[in-house]
């Protein structure tokens, strides 16, 4: 009997080539983890143990403690305030971005007119302009659109809040266009023959079958919102009565004396909730991005 010997697809330079790709992944996530160490280490620290030796390790652990009850207990920096401020804009953005973002995608993509086509185009245009072209005029525009229907945008929530609506929605309208165009017509048009109006059928057909590629959009945003710095510097100022961490974070840098304890633990508090976010929702961005492609 003839032994058939069937060869093996996986060849030595194969493997060396996963070889290669593992040290190279391993040696990033060391780069990239290395700030995050230095972070986490210098926490559990006073301020000059930074300073004189800031690669070593602490000498007490329980000094994060110290640092944590420090910033919490500061005179001059409303910390747990600014914590609740990033909370109430960040679900309050969140909101608004998701809702108008994907109600906006679905017009555009059920309407095929070269209006529609032109308008898409447009927020895609938007993704690449750069936030420093528009920080003058945005302050500008606010404070004349505040003026004339007589509220207060600049250094309020619902001001912040309408600024991150405005940012958000071009990349949020481009992801939820490529998986909207993707469902089924059909859909549609038999809800509006059993006598559903149009905002019916994107609440009752429409929307729940955007969860996987929403909650992709919340991440992304919730994100970038929780860290942003420049946009609630420009619109909340340093000194407001509305803050946000990155923004009370600065408030222990001084001009003379830079509290180098207190920065660093106030940065580790805001790193927390959106490490811890991201580690339970990070398979959700993938299956989301992955279903609005080949859906």
């Amino acid at each position: 009997m003839k032994t058939v010997q069937v060869e093996s697809k996986w060849q030595p330079s194969s493997k060396v080539g996963l070889i290669f790709l593992e040290v190279v992944t391993v040696i990033l996530f060391i780069l990239f983890m290395i700030p995050f160490g230095m972070v986490v280490l210098n926490s559990a620290k006073t301020s000059r143990e930074i300073i004189f030796n800031a690669i070593a390790l602490p000498d007490n652990w329980n000094q994060l403690w110290v640092n944590v009850l420090l910033i919490f207990n500061n005179s001059t920096v409303d910390y747990l305030g600014a914590f609740v401020d990033s909370t109430l804009i960040t679900f309050f953005s969140l909101i608004v971005i998701a809702l108008f973002s994907s109600m906006a995608a679905w017009v555009l993509v059920r309407n095929k007119t070269i209006w529609a086509t032109v308008l898409f185009m447009g927020f895609v245009a938007a993704m690449v302009i750069p936030f420093q072209v528009l920080m003058y005029p945005l302050v500008r525009w606010l404070r004349v659109v505040g003026g004339f229907f007589n509220i207060r945008l600049l250094g309020t929530i619902p001001g912040i809040v309408f600024a991150y609506l405005g940012f958000g929605s071009p990349l949020s309208i481009f992801i939820f266009h490529g998986f909207i165009k993707n469902i089924p017509y059909e859909l549609e048009e038999s809800a509006t023959i059993d006598g559903c109006s149009r905002g019916r059928t994107f609440f009752a057909i429409i929307f729940p079958l955007l969860q996987p590629i929403i909650v992709t959009v919340l991440i992304l945003n919730g994100i970038w919102i929780w860290n942003d710095y420049l946009l609630p510097l420009l619109l909340l100022g340093s000194n407001g009565v509305v803050q946000t961490i990155p923004v009370a974070v600065t408030a222990f840098a001084g001009a003379y004396l830079k509290q180098w304890d207190l920065i660093l633990t106030s940065t580790l508090i805001a790193m927390l909730p959106v490490i811890v976010l991201y580690l339970f929702a990070q398979r959700y961005i993938i299956k989301g991005m992955v279903e609005g492609s080949i859906k």
